[in-house]
């Protein structure tokens, strides 16, 4: 079960997260949606940085999240989503009635075994799920150390998140693909950003001055950043792709 104040540090983010966060790539989307299908259901979509995605890939889209601060940025710029207040432990969604699931930077979240069963409950035999994670490229050494700080734990040879790897219950997994992308942010986003990261939100006033004080150090003394306004940041998405069994 993940720490619950990282996860409820989300309930109060909305504009900013939706400003600063990443999208994904088209390339991701393509994957956990090849062919058109009837309806997708982004699940924890925050404020649709993947639900957008989804549009025009389904006939029919559904955006259930916990926040309602995230939730009203969604319905804002998506007015043409149905969106629900709810959680993966309790879909609002009727037994077999959704073609796609997908899990976008939010599956290390959830109660595990009762979301795989909702999620298994809610599509149809056969069904897909597609969880998906954006993280720093082991490549780009200035992101990387900035990772660190938000997630000490981090080392080279490990994702941000790891959660997908292991098998869920009621699903086999079809594919596992990496997806690098790049993006050009300017400083002074780059920063905000982190701001919006849990372990910054959840942080006291005094050690949270201290991350981003971090981050500027990196920032300035590293050779591809150092008196740059503008930065090229490399990504890669993790794409976890399920069927239903």
């Amino acid at each position: 079960m993940a720490d619950a104040t990282l996860a409820k540090s989300f309930l109060n983010a909305g504009e900013d997260y939706d400003r600063f966060r990443p999208g994904f790539p088209e390339e991701a989307a393509d994957a956990v949606v090849p062919t058109p299908v009837a309806t997708a259901l982004d699940l924890g979509a925050g404020t649709g940085k993947f639900t957008e995605r989804l549009i025009g890939r389904a006939s029919h889209v559904v955006a259930v999240e916990p926040s309602q601060q995230m939730l009203a940025v969604l319905r804002a710029k998506l007015p043409d989503v149905e969106a629900h207040i709810g959680t993966a432990e309790s879909i609002p969604a009727s037994d077999q009635s959704v073609d796609v699931v997908t899990v976008a930077q939010a599956f290390h979240w959830f109660d595990r075994e009762p979301a795989c069963a909702e999620i298994r409950r809610v599509l149809v035999p056969g069904g897909t799920l597609g969880l998906l994670w954006n993280r720093a490229d082991p490549q780009c050494s200035w992101d990387r150390a900035c990772s660190r700080i938000a997630h000490p734990w981090l080392s080279d040879e490990m994702p941000v998140s790891n959660a997908a790897q292991d098998e869920l219950r009621g699903f086999t997994m079809a594919t596992h693909r990496e997806v690098p992308w790049q993006e050009r942010i300017t400083r002074a986003d780059y920063v905000a950003r982190w701001l919006t990261v849990s372990s910054f939100m959840a942080a006291s006033d005094a050690e949270r001055e201290r991350m981003v004080g971090e981050v500027e150090r990196i920032l300035d003394t590293d050779p591809a950043t150092a008196g740059r306004d503008e930065l090229d940041l490399p990504q890669i998405t993790d794409l976890y792709v399920y069927r239903a069994d």
